[in-house]
């Protein structure tokens, strides 16, 4: 095995906060700036994870994000001599991701490459890849509800016809090369000569079914792009990475997690008296999944429902600039601002009574005029739970947030972070992160729950361990 060098960086562009569920001890930056990402650099972790939050974006915002991003951070590299990096856009484990857009407009700021790796494996969450075809809990994935998502859906688990499909035909399936399983597991001079061989930009389907295929794969690719590898190779060789969590612990081997699961909840904060602060349990992921999550999440003696009325947030958004100005003649206040402090007063009085809110977005899915509708009112969403849990948040012991967009929009914009430290996983796949000691609200611990994971009693065991319910087991 070859071990990563003190000055190995792998620096993930992660299209939502959730994607770092696989690692620990490393920073999440919700901000860019050239300061920030220098500091981010300069953090002893050889992962950076640079939250985009891409997924949320209309396509060309993304790719203008992404490229902009991936040029400052190519001269911040430069600036600190740091010669051996990687760079991952990570993507969802279940193929719902702006493909090849973003790791085309990585390539434009950082140069030619010779191979982009696809590996959307998640492990943990029984993603795997096999003769190309990605499955989810062993069956192909685009039989699942997900390959109908309204803004990322597609047609085909076979990775090869995905590429094609998802590039319009620009990459045909018979230009895409397979990584098979036999390779992964077979001797380590084959796998180097393989992946040596990759010319051109060429795009590559992963296989994946146990980490050790991923090792096996990050392996060697450190090797053959390590600084010194012209001695051997004639040149380094430059890889691009579309993946999901799973890669990252074949690029990176990791320690073990400094905190168990009892650890991670026994950060949750106290009183100047020493009592345990209560929480807030936020769902806005509205997949099927979820639906039966937070339903038996709300069977919960402890927890209380606070819906937010998605036709209602629609219905003022395609008021536009009318529904802004809009003035209910008793209240003297916006429609939207009503609706903002009917909710927080809601959430005030659950507190007060001992009980721990769950503040949701109806359940179902509206139909939207447009994609750049169904984003805005994402976003208004988001932005809304935002604010709520943020005016809550001193008197909170911790969070809990399902959903890509809703997660970063409360760390961004309701907290205002520039970046929160990654503790670990709770449960496989499911991370909580700290905000800083200097944050308004310090040292308060946010469990970042994507919309896809889990089972259907995930969201309620994770309120259970942080809750130390009858010991919470795990």
């Amino acid at each position: 095995m070859v071990v990563a060098s003190s000055r190995f960086k792998v620096i993930v562009f992660d299209d939502d906060p959730t994607g770092s569920q696989t690692v620990h001890g490393c920073p999440l930056l919700l901000r860019w700036d050239r300061a920030s990402l220098r500091r981010g650099l300069e953090h002893p972790s050889p992962l950076l994870f640079l939250l985009t939050n891409t997924r949320a974006l209309a396509p060309q915002a993304a790719a203008q994000r992404v490229q902009a991003l991936a040029r400052d951070l190519r001269q911040e590299l430069e600036t600190l001599g740091l010669e051996h990096w990687l760079l991952v856009s990570r993507g969802d484990s279940t193929l719902r991701s702006h493909f090849p857009l973003e790791v085309e407009a990585m390539t434009t700021a950082v140069g030619a490459i010779d191979a982009l790796l696809l590996a959307p494996a998640f492990l943990p969450g029984g993603r795997s890849t096999v003769a190309g075809v990605h499955r989810l809990h062993g069956e192909p994935v685009h039989c699942s509800a997900f390959a109908s998502d309204g803004l990322f859906a597609y047609s085909s688990s076979y990775l090869p016809d995905w590429v094609e499909e998802k590039s319009a035909g620009r990459i045909r399936a018979d230009q895409v090369a397979l990584l098979d399983l036999a390779t992964l597991e077979g001797p380590r001079q084959v796998l180097l000569e393989r992946l040596a061989g990759f010319e051109g930009g060429v795009c590559v389907a992963v296989d994946a079914e146990r980490p050790q295929h991923l090792q096996a794969l990050g392996d060697v690719v450190r090797e053959l792009t390590a600084p010194e590898a012209g001695e051997r190779w004639g040149r380094p060789r430059r890889f691009l990475f579309q993946s999901a969590a799973s890669l990252l612990n074949g690029l990176v081997p990791l320690p073990p997690q400094p905190l168990d699961a009892a650890g991670l909840a026994g950060q949750r904060r106290r009183d100047p008296l020493g009592q345990l602060l209560p929480g807030l349990v936020l769902v806005g992921s509205h997949v099927p999944l979820a639906d039966r999550q937070l339903a038996l999440l709300l069977q919960e003696p402890g927890c209380a429902a606070i819906e937010i009325p998605v036709a209602a947030v629609l219905q003022d958004l395609r008021a536009g600039a009318a529904a802004d100005a809009a003035v209910d003649r008793d209240a003297g206040a916006p429609l939207e601002r009503r609706l903002e402090r009917r909710l927080g007063l809601a959430l005030a009085a659950v507190l007060e009574a001992g009980r721990t809110p769950v503040l949701f977005t109806s359940r179902g899915e509206l139909t939207c005029a447009s994609a750049e509708e169904r984003r805005r009112l994402g976003l208004a969403l988001a932005a809304l739970m935002a604010r709520l849990a943020a005016a809550l948040a001193p008197r909170l012991g911790y969070l809990i947030s399902k959903g890509g967009i809703t997660s970063h929009t409360l760390l961004a914009e309701g907290l205002d972070l520039e970046a929160v430290e990654l503790q670990g996983q709770l449960m496989a796949g499911l991370s909580q992160v700290l905000t800083p000691a200097d944050a308004p609200v310090a040292r308060l611990p946010v469990v970042t729950f994507p919309g896809n994971l889990g089972d259907d009693d995930s969201l309620r065991r994770v309120w259970r361990l942080l809750e130390a319910v009858d010991g919470a087991p795990v």
